[in-house]
């Protein structure tokens, strides 16, 4: 049990692991596709396959999009000082946003920020599916403050992007 009370949930997307069998994909997006189409609700067949995808074990080989977020986590980390810092993926891999959160709650956190790597507006992910979750979350830990980090500062972005662009430039020699 720690004794930090507030936490970070980072968001990445999520990738599927490239030694997944393709037929539990196949089958995990044809029955998800067609619920979400007809408006149905989720199956425990679907839950399953969800489950098996997200819980695939994986290495930096098999999924660099994973290895990815935790390397940005690790740069984030010593940046939040006085937070509990968690990566949590929307989607394809575990954590799942809300797995995140009960580990945290068991952890005794009160307040918890969530924020996602998908910066740019206009993403049903961070518009969407996000906010819908953060929603969830709150009704099923009322206790718990959470908050969702969004939308993103394009001003601060660009910034970044443009010192990005820069760092980039070769200076021509003579």
């Amino acid at each position: 049990m720690t004794n930090l009370r507030k936490a970070v949930i980072l968001i990445g997307h999520g990738g599927l692991p490239s030694d997944i069998p393709k037929d539990i994909v196949e089958d995990f997006m044809k029955i998800h596709k067609s619920r979400v189409r007809m408006g149905t609700p989720i199956t425990s067949k679907e839950k399953e396959l969800e489950s098996i995808i997200r819980n695939w074990e994986r290495t930096p080989e098999s999924d660099p999009y994973k290895s990815g977020l935790e390397k940005l986590a690790t740069h984030l980390a010593p940046r939040l000082e006085g937070f509990v810092l968690k990566t949590a993926y929307n989607e394809f891999c575990y954590p799942s946003i809300e797995q995140a959160a009960d580990e945290l709650v068991k952890e005794g956190v009160t307040e918890v920020i969530l924020i996602t790597t998908m910066i740019t507006p206009g993403g049903s992910h961070s518009e969407l599916e996000i906010p819908e979750e953060v929603e969830d979350l709150r009704i099923k830990h009322p206790e718990i403050s959470f908050q969702y980090a969004w939308p993103y500062d394009l001003e601060a972005f660009s910034v970044l992007l443009s010192d990005h662009i820069h760092n980039f430039v070769q200076t021509p020699t003579i």
